[in-house]
């Protein structure tokens, strides 16, 4: 390209591009030798082409060459709005107020958004609450409590919105998350781990039987499945994956964590089921059963009408899990041997260690024990305190803990949404309307198939006692009503069904949230597992359970 300056000296200080006709002015800028100035002028040419005259030697610059990410549209978060806008746009169903329908439209796309995660659980939780608050004159409240004087839906949508923060439960989790900060910063979370390595960890497989054992011992004294699983056996078992490098949010969580953390979680579902008092929606669960169906069940009735399938599943499940979601680390002398020497390194208890053993002990004591005289949640949250007190773990620690925080949110959110169902008369619709289809079934088919509605509803709460107070009474009545029903049989099975339900979802029961929020169980892994295992517990249970119930009478 040949580029002619007109004159040297010339008045018009221009260039000529003789392929481009562009004229341009330079800037005259002074270069000092000596104390004296010379000056050369410096131009600067914009350059304008066709592409007819352009030759091309290296392919366009992609959005990647330039620094940027190219731009790519996010279905996962599009699908759960437009599952939403789907259910909201389908006429809504006979006997079901509109503003039912369109709130259970909402609460589908937040479940759907939960599964699919295109932001976080807390996020997700918060937008789902906040848009039923914003639009509750249409989704959340009935014609006529609108038309009461003086009802305000805004400022009533707020105090739903916000009810679950309220929740017991879900600060019971929150503690669980606390109490595994406590362990990790003091290392007796560690040291325990590796014990158990040391002892135990030759095979994988004798570690998962190790932890089952613990939640089964525990089980029958500890009338809270978060306090026991969530804030006793996840905090110590947190500390096993990393001495296999296996790490939370990372593919190597495989290698052995993600295996353990489900059977964990697994375990601690059957056990729940196990004992009468392994969790307090059982005991909430016979007296509605008393009350409603005037059927009483003993600890012991409970306990041998479930203990056939109960046992097998404690058995099965880390053979189980071992198949089908199988650890990459699966045996081997190394790392017991490692972790002696390890052991050996970290010496004696520390005083900080000491400490939390002693919190936890406390906090153990006043859940097995203290019923009676202190909730399970304030327990924790003493112990939490006195963590704090003692120095067991900062303020900035505990600010730290994004995992619990965004677990608190998310949770809390979605028992809110759940509650919803019920206000908005969407669960007794559903029930009411399954036991309109019963008529015309065998006393046994009928049995099956409203064990079948009562256990796979529910992905529709965050609760189990939730599920108890608002679905049970209504099963029981509606199978009471169906002639030749052995209602007694038909109360025990429903009721044996609340802890193996569990396993069906990341909000089905208390500890659910701590496992999935572990970091070791993706939530594609944790729904595929949940629907495995809770389709493989409730087959067992209707092969094994019903026909030893109909044995003993």
């Amino acid at each position: 390209m040949a580029v002619n300056d007109r004159s040297a000296g010339a008045s018009d200080n221009s260039l000529d591009i003789s392929t481009c006709g562009v004229p341009v002015t330079p800037q005259w800028k002074p270069f000092y030798t000596s104390g004296t100035p010379l000056h050369f002028k410096e131009t600067t040419v914009a350059i304008t082409t066709t592409p007819e005259r352009l030759i091309a030697t290296s392919p366009p610059a992609t959005a990647a060459d330039l620094g940027r990410k190219p731009h790519h549209i996010n279905w996962r978060a599009i699908v759960p709005i437009v599952v939403g806008l789907l259910i909201a746009s389908i006429p809504h169903p006979a006997g079901l107020a509109p503003h039912a329908w369109y709130f259970f439209a909402i609460f589908a796309g937040v479940i759907v958004g939960l599964m699919l995660e295109p932001l976080p659980g807390g996020a997700i939780g918060l937008i789902g609450v906040t848009l039923v608050a914003v639009l509750s004159p249409y989704v959340l409240f009935a014609p006529d409590e609108l038309a009461k004087s003086g009802f305000k839906a805004y400022n009533a949508a707020v105090t739903w919105e916000l009810s679950g923060f309220a929740n017991s439960t879900v600060w019971l989790i929150f503690g669980a998350f606390m109490f595994a900060l406590g362990y990790e910063k003091t290392g007796l979370g560690r040291r325990i781990a590796l014990l158990l390595v040391k002892k135990m960890g030759r095979r994988t497989l004798t570690l998962a039987y190790a932890i089952a054992a613990s939640d089964t011992i525990l089980a029958p004294f500890t009338p809270s499945n978060t306090a026991r699983s969530g804030g006793t056996i996840y905090p110590v078992i947190r500390n096993l994956p990393a001495l296999y490098d296996s790490k939370p949010n990372d593919p190597s969580s495989r290698r052995i964590g993600s295996y353990l953390m489900w059977v964990a979680i697994a375990t601690t579902c059957v056990t729940s089921s196990l004992f009468l008092t392994a969790m307090a929606p059982n005991l909430l669960a016979v007296e509605l059963v008393n009350k409603t169906a005037k059927v009483a069940v003993s600890w012991g009735e409970w306990f041998v009408a479930i203990a056939p399938v109960g046992i097998a599943l404690l058995i099965l499940i880390p053979i189980i899990t071992y198949w089908i979601y199988p650890p990459e680390v699966k045996s081997g002398d190394e790392v017991p041997k490692w972790a002696g020497a390890e052991l050996a390194k970290m010496g004696p208890l520390t005083a900080r260690e000491m400490t939390l053993g002693g919190l936890v002990l406390l906090a153990l004591a006043m859940w097995i024990f203290g019923g009676d005289y202190i909730n399970a949640t304030t327990a924790a949250l003493v112990v939490i305190a006195l963590m704090l007190v003692l120095k067991v773990v900062s303020w900035d620690d505990m600010m730290k803990n994004s995992a619990a925080w965004n677990t608190l949110a998310w949770f809390a959110t979605l028992v809110a949404l759940a509650d919803g169902l019920s206000k908005v008369g969407f669960v007794k619709w559903f029930a009411d309307t399954m036991g309109a289809y019963m008529t015309g079934y065998t006393p046994l088919v009928a049995m099956l198939l409203l064990v079948l509605v009562f256990y796979f509803t529910h992905y529709l709460f965050a609760s189990v006692t939730a599920h108890v107070t608002a679905m049970l009474p209504v099963m029981l009545s509606v199978g009471a009503a169906i002639p030749g029903m052995n209602v007694k049989e038909f109360a025990i099975l429903l009721c044996l069904t609340l802890g193996v339900m569990g396993v069906l979802t990341p909000y089905a029961t208390g500890p659910s949230p701590v496992y999935y929020g572990s970091g070791f169980l993706p939530a594609k892994d944790y729904w595929r597992l949940g629907a495995v295992f809770g389709v493989l517990f409730i087959v067992l249970f209707a092969l094994v359970t019903v026909p030893w119930l109909a044995l003993i009478g």
